[in-house]
């Protein structure tokens, strides 16, 4: 949507293999533009990547593909996620190597480097070592890796960037504000896990599709990029700020058991993107007025959630069924 109306000029192929998380319909207000194509495909699948790449002529490719839903990796299992996280990065790259593409930019996660202490003054800098804690953290990793690995060895023209937590519109409802969200508009509390103070590094979506347009245009290839906004808040501080503006009491805080593994903190330098001129839209400063806006939106929004959450548990119930069909066979063959 940004490039679109930032580039008329430009032909936007958007590739993507509608998970349980995707859906079509987020991009209904442009889907008649002349210059935007849908081709529903997954990323692991490098016969359709090629197809898709000659087809429609592409020369630059933006990877946003990814499994992302922590939790999930952790209690669900984490083959999904190094499928499309680690593997479907390689073929991307692969597709990017044999047919010439001038710049690929891969969209990561600070998750990768770990976790830092509540009092540490240090900031995640694009030169600390790579260290994640989880399965959906490690299998960004691999992928980041592999970005490193056919760079050099290949030359391909690869940047990497690691962000901080995205909010605003069209986000999938279960992620932590969107989810909160909708749990207090249901009269639900909201769970904090353990005490609530692990601490996140904040960005507005619209400030990091700007960022992730300056480095295809002005990124250097091979080299990482930090993307945030200065925003570090605690989970609790968060939750009391959703309750606030949806005029809720404390008493609708649910605390919980914590994550496995859970990483106690992240924190963004961001120094080396402001020096190609990009700057965020929403600082720490404006992040109340974004929270409210995005709360807006999602109140005005209601269907659309509803419609998503049916998505998934239809998607679910299919592959729990086909899990049990597989296990049946094998215990079978046993």
């Amino acid at each position: 949507r940004h490039m679109l109306k930032t580039y008329p000029d430009y032909a936007i192929v958007n590739f993507d293999k509608l998970t349980y998380a995707g859906n079509v319909n987020n991009l209904a207000d442009v889907a008649n533009n002349p210059k935007y194509t849908f081709v529903q495909g997954d990323i692991i699948d490098l016969d359709a990547l090629t197809k898709t790449i000659h087809e429609h002529g592409i020369t630059h490719v933006i990877n946003f593909a990814a499994e992302t839903h922590v939790d999930r990796s952790i209690h669900g299992g984490a083959k999904e996620f190094v499928l499309t996280n680690t593997l479907g990065v390689q073929m991307v790259l692969d597709a990017v190597r044999l047919n010439k593409i001038e710049k690929f930019v891969n969209v990561s996660t600070d998750e990768v480097y770990g976790s830092l202490g509540l009092d540490e003054q240090r900031l995640f800098t694009e030169s600390t070592p790579i260290n994640p804690n989880m399965p959906y953290a490690a299998a960004k990793a691999g992928g980041d890796l592999m970005c490193n690995a056919y760079f050099v060895t290949h030359k391909v023209p690869v940047i990497v960037t690691h962000c901080s937590n995205n909010y605003g519109p069209y986000q999938f409802p279960e992620k932590v504000i969107p989810f909160f969200v909708f749990k207090l508009l249901k009269g639900e509390k909201v769970p904090v896990y353990g005490d609530g103070l692990n601490i996140r590094d904040w960005i507005h979506v619209t400030d990091h599709a700007k960022a992730l347009d300056l480095l295809l245009h002005k990124g250097i290839a091979g080299e990482i990029y930090n993307i945030g906004s200065d925003n570090e808040r605690s989970n609790l501080e968060i939750t009391k700020m959703i309750l606030s503006i949806m005029k809720k009491g404390d008493d609708m805080i649910e605390y919980v058991t914590d994550r496995p593994g859970h990483d106690r903190r992240y924190a963004i330098d961001a120094t080396k993107i402001t020096q190609l001129g990009w700057k965020p839209d929403y600082p720490r400063e404006k992040f109340e007025h974004g929270l409210a806006e995005t709360i807006a939106w999602y109140k005005e929004n209601t269907a659309w959630v509803e419609q998503l959450w049916q998505k998934k548990h239809d998607q679910m119930n299919t592959f729990q069924k086909d899990l049990k069909r597989s296990n049946d066979k094998m215990q079978s063959a046993t």
